[in-house]
């Protein structure tokens, strides 16, 4: 059994004056500690909490209202619809075909983008499908049809959007910007494994180009107004006998959970050869990476960075360093992986668009040790030079004599080079106020030893991490860190289910929290963190949440309450701060059927099936949504 938080606490308040002049002094290292950070004056928002629910509605602070934006099933193109009641009937070709001109099912990453002559677009991931939930009578496999529609579901959409006179978001049917991406999507790989041997299939002999981008989780915005949107876990799509591949092959797929008992419920693997590893045993491999799009040239292709590390992607949040220099930070979303960033070799252009393009194709991936003496180090993988890639030397000869694994197999570079096996890393962003990294950690109940990055053994409730880089510089390779939250029960019995700030017990005013996801930041700084967990009965058996975290009074407050079943994800500001959006992702997840459904959200219409939608939050008052 590990030893808990609040031990660990009091060891790190004895040492911290020694660990502020021994430690950074020494190093030489110009960095401000984490207190001083947070000690800016960052108002906090002004509504009175409300307190996690299990009812079926959307729940917000009084003087806020909310609307739809858009839903699963509505067109992009001036075309019908797709019938969701037909679809939960019977699929036929032709609603396939549809699902390709129309918005896509759970949608998760949602970024607000301005376009030319004041135009606004909403680019919105959709990571998977609940065929139990889509089709009648779902019995564990699709047939042929729902299989294609679930594949055509997946992806991303583009959507321009525009304001209601009376408050709100529409979205803008046939608009030129809209654009749905899906999984049988040509897309061009890019980078230095472009042509691997290993990115070679039937299909595509030279490594070029791959169908589709799938489990599209959280992801990021670029400088240059791109969308980096992440590939998770996209080992659920891969089906088929290993007992034909190679050593090498089989071990790799096993490091990444291929093939998946998943594949059965998705059934691509049997109606596609390509996702069968019988038949296509790279396939898999050209999954897993981040993927760069540009909402604002519907015909440019998407290309998958593969210098950016090949893992259950979570996120890829950008910020651009003082010389420079684009940093991409990316958390690997599965138990015991890692934390990761990469630093570009090239800097940003801002008076040049286009020639970002490809900026993220050259330079250093690495991944992070936390220390227990609360510094940490990046840890360099490979550094990547035109088409060649340089292998960290401490790596093991496999790597050295065939680099593209530091790349394909990141996960397996980071177990060589001792890097810290996190609780889920999800969501890691870096905070423009405070200059600071955050990192969710939404939860590890297998964990049986902890760690000082990872305090809690049996970590039911995650937790919530803050990276100081040494300077403020995100190129840095040293920082200092904090765990600003330790979720949980304000009046839990047992310490591995108490709710602590930094370190501190809160009272019972303070609402309870679990399963930290994705986060957003205000333009005061304060930490908008979205959950995907609280339901689970070893949790708070309550709807998922928003909640806002203030950095520097250490006041946390509960934002808005999500229907049965759905996690809330997506969070996202409005240039302006006056629309807070957010998506509604799976609502009624967990009924073995739509016959046992909790909740048909947003049951507008007679619908047989709850449908995942993105909502806009505002103050009929017009004030930002911090004020």
């Amino acid at each position: 059994m590990g030893e808990y938080f609040g031990d660990i606490l009091q060891r790190t308040l004895r040492r911290r004056d020694f660990l502020k002049t021994a430690l950074w002094g020494a190093a030489g290292l110009a960095i401000s500690s984490l207190e001083e950070k947070v000690a800016l004056s960052l108002p906090a928002p002004s509504f009175a909490t409300i307190y996690p629910n299990g009812e079926d509605k959307i729940t917000l602070p009084a003087g806020f209202q909310y609307g739809l934006v858009i839903r699963w099933g509505d067109a992009l193109d001036n075309g019908p619809h797709l019938d969701w009641n037909a679809v939960h009937e019977q699929v036929t070709a032709a609603m396939v075909e549809r699902q390709k001109h129309c918005f896509g099912y759970n949608c998760d990453f949602v970024g607000y983008v301005e376009a030319p002559r004041g135009r606004r677009l909403l680019v919105v991931n959709h990571e998977y499908t609940n065929p139990e939930l889509m089709f009648q009578g779902f019995e564990g496999r699709p047939n042929r049809w729902q299989a294609a529609l679930q594949r055509e579901a997946h992806g991303l959409s583009v959507v321009e959007i525009r304001p209601h006179q009376q408050g709100g978001w529409h979205y803008v049917q046939g608009s030129p910007y809209n654009r749905r991406i899906t999984g049988s999507t040509p897309c061009q790989i890019g980078g230095p494994l472009q042509g691997h041997p290993l990115m070679c299939t039937q299909y595509d002999p030279q490594g070029r180009l791959v169908y589709g981008t799938l489990n599209n989780c959280a992801a990021g915005k670029t400088p240059w107004g791109t969308i980096l949107t992440c590939e998770e876990n996209f080992h659920s799509y891969f089906g088929g006998s290993e007992a034909s591949l190679s050593g090498q092959v089989r071990e790799l797929h096993k490091r990444y959970g291929v093939p998946s008992d998943r594949a059965d419920r998705y059934g691509f693997y049997l109606y596609e050869k390509r996702f069968n590893l019988e038949k296509e045993p790279n396939e898999s491999f050209r999954f897993g990476w981040v993927v760069e799009v540009d909402p604002l040239n519907p015909t440019q292709p998407p290309v998958k960075r593969t210098a950016l590390g090949r893992f259950r992607h979570e996120a890829a949040t950008t910020v651009i360093a003082p010389d420079g220099r684009v940093v991409v930070y990316m958390g690997d979303d599965a138990r015991f992986e890692y934390i990761y960033k990469f630093v570009s070799q090239g800097q940003y252009n801002p008076r040049q668009r286009e020639a970002n393009w490809g900026l993220l194709d050259e330079g250093t991936l690495y991944v992070a040790r936390f220390n227990e003496n609360l510094g940490g180090e990046w840890l360099p993988i490979a550094t990547i030079q035109g088409r060649k890639i340089l292998p960290n030397p401490a790596l093991p000869d496999p790597f050295q004599a065939n680099p593209g694994l530091c790349l394909i197999n990141s996960r397996g570079a980071a177990d060589a080079l001792g890097a810290t096996k996190m609780d889920r890393p999800e969501d890691v962003e870096w905070n423009p106020v405070t200059k600071t990294v955050w990192a969710a950690l939404t939860y590890n109940e297998r964990r049986t030893a902890s760690d000082r990055a990872n305090p809690r053994s049996e970590n039911v409730m995650g937790h919530v991490l803050e990276i100081a880089e040494a300077g403020g510089n995100p190129t840095a390779v040293r920082f200092q860190w904090q765990i600003p939250l330790l979720c949980g029960e304000p009046a839990a019995a047992v310490p591995h289910r108490q709710l602590l700030l930094y370190g501190q017990a809160v009272d019972k005013t303070v609402p309870a929290i679990s399963a930290p996801d994705n986060f957003a930041f205000d333009a005061r700084g304060n930490v908008w963190i979205t959950t995907d967990g609280n339901p689970a009965p070893s949790r708070l058996q309550k709807n998922d949440g928003v909640y806002v975290l203030n950095p520097s009074g250490r006041e946390f407050k509960m934002f808005l309450s999500g229907v049965p079943g759905c996690e809330i994800c997506g969070p996202e500001f409005s240039s302006d701060y006056r629309t807070f959006f957010c998506a509604i992702q799976h609502p009624g997840e967990g009924a073995k059927s739509t016959a046992e459904l909790p909740t048909r959200w947003p049951y507008d219409e007679k619908v047989v099936v709850p449908r995942p939608s993105v909502i806009a939050v505002w103050r009929p008052d017009g004030r930002e949504i911090s004020a």
